[in-house]
């Protein structure tokens, strides 16, 4: 009989942590930390439903498998037991929570239901059982709370309009019930406050639901249960999974724990700790908690937390009273078992706990989600400690944390002068700056338009998360270094500030009031996520490159690589960047971006009368003109990189790109060359083309006017001499583009080596060498690759135009489609923007093979955008490149891809070797008992 529900609880569990795919993330460390023998800790005991279970529902109408019921009913028998309670029973009740779990961590996407089990006929029960009325109807009204949302009225389907939710709609009621009694805080309602608070939320219930709250214990399990499968196909999960990459098949498991209280007075509290500060990296314990309250209050922020211990304490609760301080006991013991859990997993642990009357219980430990600076802080300090090897510490971290740490700071000039309106948690790090706005949608609306907006409110929920991420930054009135905003932020490495009391938002007005300082939507405020500030305005931002961590992260890095990573630099300034952010050469040098931007007006102008030409003549003349601008674009980059290889790419774009428009401008070349404006009309009507893309350009152009290709590679050659001969070092590589016959590149090469031998002779120079290659971006290029490398020292693949030409897609008009066809699910990613290795890939492979058959020793790269993907890189390294070329900000997230593409094959390799010598290891051990 397939197994569906495994148990864990009383030093014991079916299950264990390698078994996430099966029992999620949280199943699997539940039973982990009850049974593992390392371990054994005080967990709640309780079950997991499998995320196979997910599957069959989705794939069966919302139905589940005819022997789920039975083995639910016996797990539930187990955590009997173990509790010393019985579920639904009148004298000695056990309550449960019904929590999702998926494999990877979706903070607050999903839901949960706590207090299951609570009805009519227990309550009295549990009142005699705790001699505490109090906390029973609190637990009650929670129950009714929870459960009519997320079951009730989200499992059932039903969308409200705004604020019409049935949550929102109890907790007006709940808020009238405070102002009536003229207190502020949940706490501070009595006994029979909430006794009233239950039955005017069932009666609100009915009214609005049409239908009674269930006062049947297995009904309320079973529907958390189905409620929580339900949420993974939710509007926020599914969001949030697109946003993060998270596969829909994976589904989610259920957890049905018994629930321990923290809300039974102040001899009670519950919280949420990480073994090493999930902001900053600091390797203490760090967390919050609250007395006389249960989970949800804590990441809900509807109460600020107080610090565990003097490490957690800011500004924003100093004046709170630490766990340590106020219960010393269950500190200790929670200290404790955070350093165990921390060695037990090598990674910093994210840890929910709760006290129940004294008693500590653990309710939950996960790998902790931070940020990109706490990420590499914690990676490199792990190293140090020997607690992880090299090869794991570069896995620990992800290109997008890494991307982190080169984004912008404030101007510290400017922020010296900045008044501070408000302060709070420093939830997310860098700076900020955008137009306030005060809800999801209006973040979405100008994200689209592209605007810079900032996202306040009084807290955050998980409906708000599309909003979140369309937001530079988030800043909430409320809430902990726990709360929802907080989690989400740092798992994204978003700027974020939470708490920040002083901030009253009017969500009527669209406006929040700081003191006696109103701000509007639509008014400029910045943020520094990394200190909790917030300014006025908009202030000027910095370069966030001096960080020693990131270089000294990127050290390890290279330890581990294979591939190199070189940079695509067009000018001198882009190349010194790329070579502090390790570039390791150019590869790839486009000459025609000397014609665009700054100081481009006289090389324009000598290009456009060379492409105006109609005789040799008037074309050399031309191409004298430019020549000296080639040579100045390119001595300052082969310079800069100091002996570094340079590809230098032949001018490669269609010509027509570079005819002026304006008439004025025409007649200006027309004069310059001596012929009538007519005259130059009709030359520049015959340049026109239907597919310009895959017209007179690139190789093309070098073959039909060799003059062209001439001036480029004298350039090239006379400038590198020039550089030798001053006693620099240079390593030129000339690429000659849009090439698809080998028959090209003997055209080219013999202009290039008559070339070289004049420039040999002319400079006097003795160690004059460069290398010849082409830039495979024709599928015919790639597929007679063997052919090409008869000639070609080097390859590099031009990605963007073989993506273009493989697909049938204009790179330039993808844009209209490309949307639907990834919401369809036709591609799984962008391939202009992550390479496509099961089409694109196999050519690239193929080329691969054939070039080193012929060349094994052959430099081969890629030089399109994708050369800092991750995931592109990760392929790059897979079929043996030498290298890959990306834009300068783009070095360090290639060089971790390369690192941890090469630690993964490592691994990969290992697992193979051990899964085949298994049977070996089998058999000897049976050779041994004989």
């Amino acid at each position: 009989m397939p197994k569906y529900v495994y148990f864990f609880g009383g030093g014991k569990a079916d299950g264990d942590g390698s078994m996430r795919n099966l029992l999620g993330g949280k199943g699997a460390n539940l039973a982990e930390m009850a049974g593992h023998k390392n371990l054994k800790l005080p967990v709640p005991p309780g079950f997991t439903i499998t995320t196979e279970v997910c599957t069959y529902y989705y794939d069966h109408g919302r139905k589940y498998p005819k022997e789920l019921e039975k083995q639910v009913v016996t797990a539930m028998k187990g955590v009997e037991k173990v509790i010393g309670k019985k579920f639904g029973d009148t004298k000695n009740p056990l309550l449960v929570s019904v929590r999702s779990g998926a494999r990877s961590s979706m903070p607050g996407m999903m839901e949960t239901v706590l207090n299951v089990g609570l009805t009519t006929k227990t309550i009295p029960a549990l009142i005699a059982k705790t001699n505490n009325e109090r906390f029973v109807y609190d637990a009650y009204r929670r129950l009714i709370m929870m459960y009519s949302d997320v079951v009730m009225e989200k499992g059932a389907g039903i969308e409200p309009k705004d604020d019409e939710g049935i949550r929102k709609q109890l907790e007006r009621i709940m808020d009238a019930k405070k102002k009536e009694r003229g207190v502020s805080l949940d706490t501070e309602l009595t006994s029979q406050d909430l006794k009233d608070l239950a039955e005017a939320f069932k009666i609100k219930v009915k009214e609005v639901l049409g239908t009674d709250f269930p006062d049947d214990p297995y009904k309320q399990v079973w529907g958390g249960i189905s409620a929580v499968f339900a949420s993974w196909n939710g509007k926020r999960a599914i969001a949030y999974r697109k946003i993060e990459g998270i596969p829909d098949a994976w589904g989610t498991a259920v957890n049905v724990q018994a629930m321990v209280f923290g809300n039974m007075g102040n001899t009670s509290a519950t919280g949420v700790a990480f073994s090493r500060n999930p902001g900053n990296g600091d390797p203490r314990f760090y967390g919050e908690y609250l007395v006389n309250a249960q989970g949800e209050d804590v990441v809900a922020g509807t109460r600020t937390p107080a610090p565990i211990n003097e490490a957690a304490t800011s500004e924003h609760n100093k004046n709170e009273v630490t766990l340590e301080t106020f219960m010393p006991k269950p500190y200790k013991e929670l200290f404790a078992i955070q350093k165990r859990l921390e060695k037990h997993y090598r990674d910093m642990q994210d840890i929910e706990f709760t006290i129940e009357d004294g008693k500590l219980w653990m309710l939950q430990c996960r790998n902790g989600k931070r940020n990109g600076p706490a990420a590499v802080r914690m990676a490199l300090d792990m190293v140090k400690e020997k607690l992880i090897t090299k090869e794991e510490a570069v896995l620990r971290v992800t290109p997008a944390q890494l991307d982190e740490l080169l984004h912008p700071i404030i101007d510290p000039n400017a922020e010296k002068t900045a008044v501070i309106l408000a302060k709070g948690l420093p939830a997310g790090p860098g700076g900020a700056s955008g137009v306030v706005v005060f809800s999801s949608e209006d973040a979405i609306a100008a994200d689209a338009e592209g605007k810079k907006v900032i996202l306040v409110r009084e807290e955050t929920n998980p409906e708000d998360v599309e909003g979140m991420r369309a937001a530079q930054a988030i800043l909430t009135a409320r809430g902990g270094m726990t709360s929802h905003a907080a989690l989400v932020a740092r798992g994204w490495g978003k700027c974020c500030i939470v708490g920040a009391a002083a901030i009253s938002v009017d969500l009527n007005s669209k406006s929040m009031k700081i003191g006696d300082r109103i701000f509007k939507e639509g008014d400029w405020i910045t943020l520094n996520g990394t200190k909790g500030n917030v300014y006025e305005g908009k202030l000027a931002m910095v370069d966030a490159t001096e960080n020693s961590l990131l270089f000294e992260f990127l050290k390890v890095c290279d330890g581990v690589k294979v591939l190199k990573v070189r940079t695509n630099a067009d000018t001198p300034a882009d190349a010194r960047k790329a070579k502090t952010f390790g570039a390791e050469g150019i590869g790839l040098f486009r000459t025609e971006h000397m014609f665009y931007g700054e100081n481009s007006e006289k090389p324009l102008f000598a290009l456009r009368k060379m492409i105006a030409s109609s005789t040799t003549e008037e074309r050399k003349k031309a191409l004298d003109e430019l020549f000296p601008f080639f040579k100045e674009a390119l001595k300052g980059t082969l310079e800069a990189m100091d002996g570094y290889p340079v590809t230098v790419r032949l001018l490669d774009p269609p010509l027509h790109e570079f005819i002026p428009r304006d008439v004025a401008a025409q007649k200006d070349i027309a004069d310059s060359i001596g012929i009538s404006i007519e005259e130059f009309q009709k030359r520049a009507d015959k340049l026109h083309e239907t597919n310009p893309m895959m017209g007179h350009r690139g190789v093309r152009l070098g073959i039909t006017y060799p003059e062209i290709t001439q001036m480029q590679v004298r350039a090239i050659l006379e400038v590198s001499a020039e550089l030798i001969n001053a006693g620099k070092k240079v390593q030129p590589e000339i690429m000659i583009p849009v090439t698809c016959s080998v028959n090209e590149l003997k055209d080219q090469k013999a202009i290039i080596d008559a070339v070289y031998k004049e420039v040999v002779e002319k400079t006097g120079v003795k160690k004059l060498q460069y290398s010849l290659g082409t830039m495979i971006e024709i599928p015919r290029a790639a597929l007679l690759a063997d052919q090409m490398a008869e000639v070609a020292d080097f390859f590099s693949f031009g990605t963007n135009d073989l993506t273009q030409m493989s697909f049938g897609f204009s790179r330039d008009d993808v844009g209209a489609f490309m949307g639907d066809y990834l919401n369809k699910k036709i591609l799984a990613d962008d391939p202009f923007q992550t390479l496509d290795t099961e089409g694109v890939g196999q050519l690239i492979a193929y080329a691969v093979e054939l070039g080193r058959d012929v060349k094994p020793a052959m430099k081969i790269g890629i030089c399109g955008e994708h050369g800092g993907d991750a995931k592109s890189v990760e392929f790059c390294h897979s079929v043996g490149m030498t290298y890959t070329s990306c834009s300068p900000f783009r070095v360090p997230i290639a060089r971790l891809a390369a690192a941890q593409a090469a630690v993964k094959e490592k691994n990969a390799a290992g697992a193979a070797k051990s899964k085949k010598s298994a049977p070996a290891k089998k058999k000897a051990k049976k050779a041994k008992k004989k």
